[in-house]
């Protein structure tokens, strides 16, 4: 165990709470360990994180996420997502692996949308034309957390969103009766909605019939 994981590790279990962990643990439905330290309580320990072991390069930064990533508790895992967020300019298509295998292996909601908008997404608004081809391969990968996150890799992308890719997107995954993929489906085009509403309302009229009516209902609740 590096530095920065010891130090994440005593720090959580120096707040550990038994009784939320277990309400922690049955709310995402996972067999994971928790502590039971909620965000609010999490977030001194991550500034301290990001203040005592800065990376200094894009390995560094890579080995400091992973060591994290593979501590055995939930909030580990969180404070290496979010330590992966804290430290931009190493946010590049260099590390698109690092962010697939945080996908894969995460392989819950809580932790791949924070992945797909916070990590990938930035990725696809700095380096759009070598993220095209990684999007496309996702998108049709067998891995259902990868499909979600091809569909929510523009989450809060306003005017920069890639509508033809948004729109492709959705409509090669509409026919799939998967909770995760109808509600991302809606998400992504209700957050774009907000940009464009008339277009997005004009899509779901048209695709209706295709589109499930959980995507329907998300895509179109404030319109």
């Amino acid at each position: 165990m590096n530095a920065p994981a010891r130090f994440v590790s005593e720090a959580l279990a120096a707040l550990a709470d038994p009784e939320k962990a277990a309400s922690m643990q049955a709310y995402m439905k996972t067999d994971m360990p928790f502590y039971g330290v909620p965000k609010p309580e999490r977030a001194p320990i991550a500034r301290e994180l990001k203040r005592r072991f800065p990376s200094a390069n894009e390995a560094e930064y890579r080995r400091s996420v992973l060591s994290l990533w593979d501590l055995p508790h939930r909030e580990e895992k969180y404070l290496a997502i979010g330590y992966a967020e804290a430290f931009k300019p190493f946010i590049t298509f260099d590390q698109i692996d690092l962010y697939q295998q945080l996908v894969t292996e995460g392989a819950w909601w809580d932790f791949v949308d924070e992945v797909a908008s916070h990590l990938v997404g930035r990725i696809v608004l700095n380096d759009r034309d070598r993220m095209r081809p990684v999007l496309e391969a996702w998108i049709d990968h067998p891995d259902m957390w990868l499909r979600r996150t091809a569909i929510l890799s523009q989450l809060g992308h306003k005017a920069m969103t890639d509508w033809p890719m948004l729109s492709d997107f959705c409509m090669r995954r509409a026919h799939e009766k998967e909770f995760f993929i109808r509600k991302a489906i809606g998400w992504a085009l209700r957050e774009y909605a907000r940009v464009e509403p008339d277009l997005v309302a004009d899509f779901a009229k048209e695709h209706q019939k295709k589109l499930s009516g959980l995507s329907y209902r998300e895509a179109t609740k404030h319109l």
